[in-house]
């Protein structure tokens, strides 16, 4: 009887794993798998119904089709635009940060008035702010005897969209910066003066690395949302999908078809981006979820 028990443990004791943990697991792994499978249909059921109720309107698909290259070819100016945008954004929204747990006056004042001006007013002001009204600035200064600024004022129409969108997000995300920053314990910070650290070096070494991981997530929505705002260009002559889009639409008088085009490559960009944005979120919690 003894062998015999010994027998049916020694499974147990070479797996590791007790049979109601096991069991747990199954059952686990099979709701994912009943999950995955679920959502495929439902995916695969919407498009069927999209691409029926686009059959149903009478939309000209070798029109599409005809035109796709074309439209395509303003991806590279979009991707140009975000990217470049978001940079600024990102290298404002620290120093905004900085400037708003400054315990300087100033800077801090700089700072508040810089994020409440301009998360204040539409973007699209901003946008022509910066392409149609700052030249009239350059104007300004050259008839009070300032000579050569106007010419500097004057901005193509790609660094003007750059600058529209870079600094209206900057001032979006200097309080998510802010945020990350103020979500690190002071603990860290009095150990970090504990050893001897200056303010500057307390914040480089200890607790910005921290802060990247609260605030990279959010930053990552902002860029897929700078991706659909990056259209706002096309007003200034930019050859972004959108524009392309629109002018293709209006020469042939079929611009149902046109806008439809340009937002399904918006939305797979826009997807391809948020599996992309998963992936990260999983990397930077992969600590926490070891410690639980």
């Amino acid at each position: 009887m003894e062998n015999t028990t010994t027998d049916q443990q020694t499974p147990l004791i070479l797996s590791g794993i007790p049979p109601e943990a096991q069991a747990t697991l199954h059952g686990i792994e099979a709701k994912k798998t009943r999950y995955r499978r679920n959502l495929i249909i439902a995916f695969a059921v919407l498009i069927t119904l999209m691409a029926g109720a686009l059959i149903i309107i009478g939309l000209d698909f070798k029109f599409m089709v005809k035109w796709v290259p074309f439209i395509l070819a303003g991806i590279g100016y979009t991707l140009l635009v975000s990217f470049l945008a978001i940079s600024l954004a990102c290298v404002l929204a620290v120093a905004g940060a900085l400037g708003r747990l400054s315990l300087n006056p100033v800077l801090n004042s700089i700072a508040t008035s810089y994020v409440s001006l301009v998360r204040g007013t539409p973007l699209l002001v901003q946008v022509y702010m910066w392409y149609i009204a700052l030249p009239q600035i350059g104007k300004s200064l050259e008839d009070l005897g300032i000579t050569g600024v106007q010419a500097l004022f004057t901005l193509p129409a790609i660094p003007a969209g750059i600058l529209a969108l870079g600094v209206c997000y900057g001032a979006y995300m200097t309080e998510t910066v802010r945020a990350g920053i103020q979500s690190i314990k002071i603990g860290q910070v009095e150990a970090a003066k504990a050893l001897g650290m200056t303010n500057s070096q307390a914040m480089r070494r200890i607790i910005f690395p921290q802060a990247v991981r609260v605030i990279i997530p959010p930053v990552s929505n902002e860029f897929i949302a700078m991706i659909k705002d990056s259209s706002l260009v096309s007003l200034m002559g930019v050859w972004e999908l959108s524009f392309r889009a629109i002018k293709i639409g209006r020469r042939h008088f079929q611009s149902l078809e046109m806008l439809i085009m340009v937002a399904m490559i918006y939305w797979v960009m826009c997807f391809l981006l948020q599996l992309v944005q998963e992936k990260i979120e999983a990397y930077m919690a992969r600590g926490d979820r070891r410690a639980s």
